[in-house]
């Protein structure tokens, strides 16, 4: 029996496919999203909680997120904000109709990291 035509599963491509650009930020949109839920806003939560509490409760949470793995969560908070903020707004654009076409989605992904980066600096800039 010759099965060489028949067309073969997704799962089975494996390392023949090439992920492309859109689809890469497709998934890191998603674990933007996951990362925001799960440490941020927490973190957030927790750091008003602090601020409601008094000033020692508030210098003790200053304290542990003035040191390096506080200020590594705090500068992976804001490029997940402002990639998510970003690919959200692309994907609005797409909702509309707009740059469907491959060269425009291409230029919107690159916008997208680009601009992430961008802000990311600029919020982030006296933080390490």
């Amino acid at each position: 029996m010759n099965n060489s035509n028949r067309p073969l599963s997704p799962f089975m491509i494996g390392p023949y496919y090439k992920p492309q650009l859109t689809s890469v930020l497709s998934i890191t949109h998603r674990g933007t999203g996951v990362f925001l839920s799960l440490v941020s806003t927490p973190l957030l939560v927790w750091w008003l909680i602090a601020l409601a509490s008094g000033p020692e409760e508030f210098a003790q949470m200053t304290s542990l997120l003035a040191g390096l793995p506080g200020r590594l969560i705090l500068l992976a908070s804001i490029f997940c904000l402002s990639f998510h903020m970003f690919n959200g707004i692309r994907h609005l654009i797409w909702d509309m109709g707009y740059m469907l076409e491959m060269k425009a989605a291409t230029a919107g992904a690159w916008a997208v990291m680009v601009l992430s980066v961008l802000l990311t600096g600029i919020l982030a800039g006296g933080l390490l």
